[in-house]
Order: C-alpha cells, then sequence, then structure tokens
C-alpha cells in the first residue's frame, strides 16, 4: 500500500506565518526599547515629538535641588545655563553618586506638563573624575616613615 504524499504547501505556510511572528515581534520589540539621546536645548526644541519618544537626558545636577522620598527623586538637570525638571520614579534608589554637581543621565519620557519622567537614572561624581590639577600629589594613604621595610620570607609547604 502507498501512503499518500504530504503536500509541502502546509508546511511552506506554516514556516511564513512563524517567521512573520517572529519579524513582527523583533520589530516592535526594538522600536519600544530604543531611546534618543538629546541636549536639554535639542528637548526644548522637539516640539511635539518631546512627548511621544523615549529620550536620554544628560547634564549637572543643580545644587540644592534634590528632594528625595524614598526610592523616588525630584532635582533639576543644568546644561549650558538651560533647566529641566526631572521627576525620578524607579524601583531602585538613586546612585551614592547622585549629588549636587554631579553629572547625571536620567532615561524616560518627556511629559505635556513640562517635567521629565525618568524611570532609570545614573550619575558619576564629577570630583573623582576629574583630572588632578598639575603638580599635586595624588590622594590616597601617606607612607608611614616610622613602617618597616618588609622583608621577603620563604615559606615552605609540606609534602
Amino acid at each position: 500500500m502507498q501512503t499518500p504524499a504530504k503536500s509541502p504547501v502546509k508546511i511552506i505556510i506554516a514556516v511564513a506565518v512563524i517567521l512573520a511572528t517572529v519579524g513582527y515581534l523583533a520589530f516592535t520589540g526594538v522600536r519600544d526599547t530604543k531611546s534618543y539621546y538629546v541636549t536639554i536645548s535639542e528637548l526644548n526644541a522637539m516640539g511635539g515629538k518631546a512627548y511621544t519618544r523615549h529620550l536620554r537626558v544628560a547634564g549637572n545636577v543643580a545644587p540644592g535641588s534634590i528632594k528625595r522620598v524614598g526610592t523616588n527623586a525630584s532635582f533639576q538637570l543644568m546644561e549650558q545655563g538651560k533647566l529641566l525638571q526631572v521627576s525620578y520614579q524607579g524601583s531602585e534608589p538613586p546612585p551614592d553618586t547622585f549629588k549636587d554637581d554631579a553629572q547625571a543621565l536620567a532615561v524616560g519620557m518627556y511629559g505635556h506638563d513640562g517635567v521629565f519622567h525618568a524611570t532609570q537614572l545614573q550619575a558619576k561624581c564629577a570630583s573623582k573624575y576629574a583630572p588632578a590639577a598639575p603638580g599635586a600629589t595624588p590622594a590616597g594613604p601617606k607612607p608611614s616613615a616610622k613602617a618597616p621595610a618588609a622583608a621577603a620570607t620563604a615559606v615552605s609547604l609540606p609534602r
């Protein structure tokens, strides 16, 4: 007895449906997670586009503007004389390096209320990364004059 030949059409249709689904998911996933880096000036010039895009905005934290409440914080970013009010609401508290005059990067959306609503926050302490002044000695523990020089000793291990 002969078995009927299976039609390759069903397999081709199934493969096409799977590829279309994977392609759609990849396209929408990339579109939804990409974020544009903009300066505060560029953000102000974007107009209506600023309200619909996921953005990254960097600047220095304005001194005295940080107000913390639990894991949330509100503050102002400064860049070339421009100020941007930021409201951070994340699952983690702001990093330890998030202080006045620190460089910060806020990731989120710009709201119609004129506030940047951040869901991620990165900061670094500017003084920690600043180059040393010419002729300055590096900071750190100073060698003690009273400390004896370490002598090399041989250690034998039992066999």
